[in-house]
């Protein structure tokens, strides 16, 4: 009990002890990693793209474009036609989300037709992320839409377009709002 009592009182003061070295110090140095970048570079990197198609690019792209970009870029890890491969089911899903097996393809699961676009600039192909053009996720967006029964294949998708899609899951996802109530 003695020993455990002392034990703690020297890890208190050695504490104590640092600390007030590391204030008395001044303000924490940080690392020199890399190099500021000017506005017009991070612009370039400011990809939001929000439900209301707020952010959308200009481009356009069908369905019948989509198939040729999603074969050529797509197809290797998610299969013919968006049916599933070595990565996850895009299109074709049957077993609604209320089901035992629920399936998460975007014909069922996605809200907004404006997130298959955001995703796919940013993230595909898993390769080479960011490396289509907005014509071509435009493109493969209305590739995915069409696959999936949601739009036709000669319906060109574009900033205008793509917001007004209506997903079936829509009013599926319960928002938070992440903003405290006011008074609290």
């Amino acid at each position: 009990m003695f020993t455990h009592k002392v034990a703690r009182i020297a890890s208190a003061f050695f504490l104590t002890l640092c600390v007030s070295q590391v204030l008395a110090a001044g303000p924490a140095k940080t690392p020199r990693l890399g190099k500021p970048i000017s506005a017009e570079q991070a612009a370039k990197w400011n990809l939001n793209v929000f439900p209301d198609g707020t952010g959308l690019p200009a481009g356009s792209g069908s369905a019948v474009e989509g198939r040729v970009v999603y074969d050529q870029q797509c197809a290797s890890c998610h299969g013919e036609g968006g049916r599933g491969g070595a990565a996850e089911e895009l299109a074709g899903g049957s077993h609604a989300l209320t089901g035992e097996t629920p399936d998460k393809s975007i014909g069922i699961y996605w809200p907004y037709a404006t997130t298959i676009f955001d995703f796919t600039r940013r993230a595909m192909p898993m390769d080479a992320p960011g490396s289509l053009s907005a014509d071509q996720v435009y493109a493969v967006t209305a590739y995915l839409l069409f696959a999936n029964e949601i739009i036709g294949e000669k319906d060109e998708m574009n900033a205008q377009t793509l917001p007004r899609v209506k997903m079936s899951n829509r009013d599926g996802f319960v928002w938070i709002d992440a903003k405290p109530a006011s008074g609290k």
